[in-house]
């Protein structure tokens, strides 16, 4: 699993950062990708990364102000050209299928694949499988989402050279012993799965939280999570500006992760009044709260990897 970040500022685009827009890619797990938010420009800054707009699988908004939605009429209409004929599934508050199908009929754009839109209410809003995707309110100035998503326990991995030194041929018997069932060979001995096979790894988990200001709902979404990704509006000590906004400081978000026990933060939403020069003072703020925590900048690419979290460009 890899992150992306394509927008990363609050409200309107800077020079430096446009606005929301996540990316979590699952090209390993499922060969496509998902979109959290989808500000105004997103599919220009696609057009700086190796996304390709007909990998898109899903994509989730966590509300309906429109530095987290402007984005979605051109992407779903390029998504046409650019020979995109999977399906797609839009997951939102109530009022994200009337402005989507509102916007559509009027420009009277034609999509050439299928668009499923669901309006979401709190609980489990999707499970297959492999993943399992639940959404809380949490403490905006309109309904706002966030996303606790998991994945799955991966399967054990099969040691083949190890099952064919005991002699265990190819075929049926090695998907047997992969899915945990013991085998009987020919000679009469017995191979046991758990000698073939390595343990079950745990999946990897995410809390990516929408606007919102400190609130219980954050930690119950983020609990124990591999990374949170919480907004970062406002800096330390200015909580009384933020909360008739309906936002949180570093400091609130880097408490979200400690209450929640997390193992890494990683912030967005920055204000533009912030400037490139004061952002690792910014960070810092929340270092004093909590120990692992990241300011993500437009285009940053992260990789988990065995809990540790990695900035693969810089």
């Amino acid at each position: 699993m890899e992150l992306q970040f394509l927008g990363t500022g609050a409200g309107m685009p800077s020079k430096q950062r446009n606005t929301s827009a996540l990316v979590v890619k699952l090209m390993q797990e499922r060969g496509t990708f998902w979109l959290f938010d989808c500000g105004e420009a997103t599919q220009h800054q696609m057009l700086h990364t190796t996304l390709k707009p007909r990998k898109l699988e899903k994509i989730f908004i966590t509300h309906m102000h429109g530095d987290h939605i402007f984005g979605l009429p051109g992407l779903l209409g390029s998504r046409s050209f650019l020979d995109g004929k999977e399906p797609l599934t839009i997951y939102g508050p109530v009022g994200i299928k009337e402005w989507i199908i509102t916007t559509i009929r009027l420009s009277r754009t034609v999509l050439q694949y299928q668009l499923t839109i669901i309006e979401i209410t709190e609980g489990k809003i999707f499970e297959d499988e492999q993943f399992s995707i639940e959404a809380k309110l949490l403490d905006h100035v309109m309904p706002c989402f966030g996303f606790r998503v998991l994945q799955k326990p991966l399967p054990p991995v099969l040691l083949i050279e190890k099952a064919q030194q005991l002699g265990v041929p190819k075929g049926p018997m090695l998907a047997k012993l992969k899915n945990g069932h013991d085998v009987v060979l020919d000679n009469g001995q017995t191979v046991y799965s758990q000698d073939v096979t390595a343990d079950t790894v745990k999946g990897f988990s995410l809390a990516i939280l929408g606007d919102t200001r400190f609130c219980q709902a954050s930690i119950e979404l983020s609990k124990e999570v591999d990374i949170v990704i919480h907004e970062a509006t406002f800096d330390a000590g200015t909580e009384d500006l933020a909360k008739p906004y309906g936002h949180a400081t570093i400091t609130q978000a880097a408490q979200v992760a400690k209450e929640s026990k997390a193992k890494h933060l990683i912030v967005q939403h920055i204000s533009a009044r912030f400037l490139p020069s004061e952002v690792e003072k910014l960070r810092k703020q929340g270092l004093s709260v909590f120990p692992s925590i990241t300011v993500a900048e437009d285009f940053a690419e992260f990789e988990l990897i065995q809990d540790e979290l990695t900035q693969i460009n810089k």
